[in-house]
């Protein structure tokens, strides 16, 4: 099983809210400067198609999606 790891570039970010509308319960709003803030860095399984939908609708491209599979895995 992999793990999917979520990361921001806050400087990308434009505030235009549709990661924390797509899944609030990774992504919020920073009160101070409105900009992407994460609420957990690793995402849990029943997330991960709503994560990587919200990487994709970030209009600043200010959302990456990482996955490890593990030890012990082979191609």
């Amino acid at each position: 099983m992999s793990d999917m790891q979520v990361n921001v570039e806050r400087d990308r970010c434009c505030s235009s809210g549709q990661c924390v509308m797509t899944v609030p319960e990774i992504f919020e709003q920073d009160d101070r400067d409105s900009l992407v803030a994460l609420r957990q860095v690793v995402v849990p399984a029943g997330l991960l198609a709503d994560v990587r939908l919200a990487a994709d609708l970030c209009p600043g491209g200010a959302i990456t999606v990482s996955e490890d599979d593990g030890p012990g895995t082979t191609d």
